[in-house]
């Protein structure tokens, strides 16, 4: 195998973000995980400018993106998936009511229940939906496919005053 393979980086990614989860319990502070989709390339020199993603500790675009990140990244590593993390990210981010419910939701449809599917998406975006209630709402546009068969479906993030996920749902609380 060759050392820059990527199934030879895989376990370092896992466990750096592993590692992070960990701090991010720990101290209670938010890891920051990219929101779009990587994908294993060659090196090549670029002109164009390099590309950045910020966040802010506690706010609600960032505490999603942060979540989707790491559990895409759990869920999508096709030879080795890390079920050990991604139920690890569903304890710290979930509420346990929802959890109890997504299980439920997850039975009835045979799919993953934090995408709505069955499998893994190719890229994906975070927007603010501004606050309901006593939460805030984040939209998650996932993308499968492309060229012609590319689906995006849209997920609405409910995120409890305390943030911690409360629902998951395919439309709009507002």
């Amino acid at each position: 195998m060759n050392r820059k393979s990527p199934a030879h980086r895989r376990p370092g990614r896992r466990a750096a973000v592993a590692a992070g989860l960990v701090l991010a319990v720990g101290l209670g502070v938010s890891t920051t995980v990219s929101a779009q989709a990587s994908v294993d390339a060659p090196a090549k020199a670029s002109t164009a400018a390099p590309q950045s993603v910020s966040g802010t500790p506690g706010q609600a675009v960032t505490r999603i993106a942060d979540f989707y990140g790491a559990y895409i990244d759990a869920k999508g590593d096709y030879t080795d998936p890390d079920g050990t993390l991604a139920t690890a990210l569903r304890k710290h981010y979930l509420t346990p009511d929802f959890t109890e419910r997504l299980e439920a939701w997850e039975k009835k449809n045979s799919a993953d229940g934090v995408l709505r599917a069955q499998n893994i998406p190719g890229r994906w975006t975070v927007t603010d939906n501004g606050p309901v209630g006593n939460g805030h709402e984040v939209i998650v546009t996932l993308t499968f496919g492309s060229g012609e068969t590319t689906q995006k479906p849209k997920l609405y993030v409910l995120l409890e005053r305390y943030n911690r996920i409360a629902d998951i749902e395919t439309t709009s609380a507002r």
